[in-house]
């Protein structure tokens, strides 16, 4: 099984192949609670699209306390482990969330897959979206190889940009506005 036991004890239990560390995931959800607070965006619920083992769920509760979270997840090890809500974010369905999260996520999907994803990111996303994902540029130049799952569909960014601009604003950093939300970034702060 792809996503079971064996993979998550190698990529995350295991802190000598681990692909990030607790800290690294604290220092993440301080950035994502940082640019919601800064850009006005009163964060309510926030939906993880492929939460793994949920490292950002603990600090993202601390820094945005109001938030109610859910983390979404396609492994059957981790939905019974965790208690995770089992769904594929390329057709899950919800009332929009105001952080909607993809760490890491959408270079596991077929191209068919991965555009009905970043499609769905459009009804799901109220506000901010915080997303990232392996690009071939950053798995041929910026990735620990030792560290990451060659085993995905490597696109370059401008693939994702690309898609992302129809219904989303660059802010830089992995960050993205709903177009239409009442957000408010100065034009510096932006991609």
């Amino acid at each position: 099984m792809r996503f079971g036991r064996d993979y998550y004890r190698r990529y995350y239990f295991d802190p000598r192949t681990a692909v990030a560390t607790r800290a690294e995931m604290r220092a993440r959800a301080r950035l994502i609670a940082a640019l919601a607070t800064h850009a006005g965006l009163p964060v309510r619920r926030i939906l993880e699209a492929g939460c793994g083992t949920g490292m950002l769920r603990a600090p993202l509760l601390r820094l945005l306390p109001r938030a109610r979270y859910v983390g979404l997840e396609t492994s059957d090890y981790l939905c019974a482990r965790y208690g995770w809500e089992r769904g594929r974010i390329e057709s899950y369905r919800a009332a929009p969330f105001d952080l909607l999260i993809c760490y890491d996520v959408l270079q596991y999907l077929e191209p068919r897959a991965a555009e009905g994803a970043l499609r769905n990111f459009a009804r799901l996303c109220r506000g901010v979206l915080y997303f990232s994902a392996l690009t071939r540029f950053d798995f041929e130049h910026n990735c620990d190889r030792a560290r990451t799952d060659a085993d995905v569909h490597l696109r370059s960014a401008h693939w994702y940009r690309t898609r992302l601009r129809r219904h989303f604003r660059e802010a830089g950093l992995g960050f993205w506005l709903r177009r239409g939300a009442p957000l408010t970034l100065w034009e510096l702060e932006t991609g």
